[in-house]
């Protein structure tokens, strides 16, 4: 079976009417939704819905449009990086789909959204490599918007305005920021728990582990910039106000090679060296199969079934730390097989 999968964020992760609103658009448009993830203290939910390359078109028409008229940036306050009331809009390839379906999708969304929001395109449908990161496009956020497209301060003048500027802000801008969208290749959001209020030492450890490194200080202009430990990671410290706690949060681009164990284990060294505890994770929307596949051969020590490994990557992640970890709608062949048959 051919299928799109959608991954937006939408900036609201409190009000479930709203949230409900998003997510009945997302329906009528045919799509199915496969995961729902409101989180109150990042004021931010994952929705991850799944079709054919029309039914996908149409339901991220209706979401970013619903979402527009519900939710106001103006009055926004979270503590994940965003720049919109609709943030990001990834689309991923299922099944016997290929990148280039996925693209295609984003493209045909982007041109029909492009006359009302300010929109930049990234991942693998970005118009230039610099703009494929989307922590590239996000610098300053929603409040840095109306300086950076008015020519104010910007480190990179290839990343300053959106694919579809044409001299003047959108009609939404105010109101709804500006948006990130693309295609790309699956990608496991995953934060690791650390025992401590402020994310001092979750922080430090993000800036440590994630691809980019951190960048070292001298006492003249002089800086230099040293390379993190793990490969295909974007990361960085967050407080988790309602357990108390912070978290190292994650974006693996490229789970085969630096899986869930492997993210895990290195924070879990690090941390406990630094004499913080770490006390399981959680994966924020869904996960592929092979991933969790990966992290139960890493714990259990050797082969065994597929369900059998899912359980002792839940149990070694300490996945049910936080909210209890159902494999049958977080893993996406699972869940995708039982909403619209096999793949």
């Amino acid at each position: 079976m051919a299928l799109i999968e959608a991954v937006p964020n939408i900036s609201e992760g409190r009000d479930e009417s709203i949230i409900d609103a998003v997510v009945k658009s997302v329906e009528a448009g045919g799509s199915t939704i496969l995961g729902v993830e409101p989180d109150v203290d990042y004021n931010r939910t994952v929705i991850t819905y799944a079709g054919n390359k029309a039914e996908v078109t149409r339901s991220s028409v209706n979401l970013v449009e619903t979402a527009s008229k519900l939710i106001d940036m103006r009055n926004h306050h979270g503590n994940h990086p965003r720049m919109g009331a609709v943030d990001v809009m990834p689309f991923i390839a299922l099944g016997e789909s290929t990148d280039k379906d996925a693209e295609r999708v984003a493209e045909d969304v982007y041109q029909i959204l492009a006359d009302d929001y300010s929109l930049f395109k990234y991942g693998l449908s970005a118009s230039h490599p610099s703009r494929a990161r989307l922590p590239s496009l996000r610098k300053g956020e929603y409040e840095g918007l109306s300086s950076r497209f008015s020519g104010g301060d910007w480190p990179n003048e290839d990343t300053r305005l959106p694919d579809n500027w044409d001299g003047a802000t959108k009609p939404t801008c105010l109101e709804f920021g500006a948006m990130a969208i693309g295609a790309r290749s699956v990608l496991v959001a995953y934060n690791i728990n650390i025992i401590e209020a402020e994310p001092k030492v979750s922080s430090m450890v993000a800036k440590v582990i994630r691809s980019s490194g951190f960048v070292l200080r001298g006492h003249s202009t002089k800086k230099m910039r040293v390379k993190g430990i793990l490969d295909y990671v974007q990361g960085m410290g967050v407080p988790l106000e309602s357990h108390g706690i912070s978290q190292v949060s994650m974006n693996l681009s490229n789970p085969s090679e630096t899986g869930l164990h492997m993210a895990f284990e290195v924070v879990r060294v690090i941390a406990e060296s630094m004499g913080v505890e770490v006390r399981g994770s959680e994966i924020v929307g869904l996960v592929p199969l092979q991933a969790m596949l990966d992290a139960g051969s890493w714990f259990n020590g050797g082969h065994d079934s597929e369900e059998a490994l899912v359980l002792k990557a839940i149990e070694g992640l300490g996945l049910d730390q936080l909210t209890p970890f159902d494999p049958d709608s977080r893993i996406i062949e699972w869940a995708v097989r039982n909403k619209r048959g096999a793949l």
